[in-house]
């Protein structure tokens, strides 16, 4: 989620799950047969009560990385409308970020790459967007 500002949203994982503390994009796991995006949209409503359409959702890149007893392949996206106020809905701190502030929130591992990529990457789509 990209606000007007051109800031990302990250979450902050609470206490009790795993990787507690680190911040991370929203979005979770996948549900039997749903589709990146039918899960994406699902699971920001339920994180953050927010409404989004598929067709708002952009593919930019995705990310890979083997943990200990899974392997995780996240798809992601950017997004610049929704309905409502992104609230914690799952006792989780919400932030606000620059993009190229991102290196200094401490995150998982499969986002720790995402890091340096996605200034780059936000601003390629803006430029984009903006010559059609």
């Amino acid at each position: 989620m990209i606000d007007g500002q051109g800031r990302v949203l990250i979450t902050q994982r609470p206490e009790g799950k795993p990787l507690a503390g680190l911040w991370e994009f929203p979005g979770g796991k996948l549900e039997d047969g749903e589709t990146p995006e039918h899960g994406l949209v699902r699971e920001l409503q339920e994180e953050l009560g927010i409404v989004i359409g598929i067709p708002d959702l952009i593919p930019l890149t995705f990310s890979s990385f083997s943990y200990p007893g899974f392997h995780l392949f996240m798809a992601i996206y950017a997004c610049w409308r929704w309905l409502g106020e992104a609230v914690a809905k799952e006792s989780q701190a919400l932030a606000w970020v620059d993009p190229a502030g991102l290196c200094d929130y401490a995150m998982p591992p499969a986002d720790e790459p995402l890091k340096g990529l996605l200034p780059g990457l936000l601003r390629c789509l803006r430029e984009r967007e903006a010559c059609r």
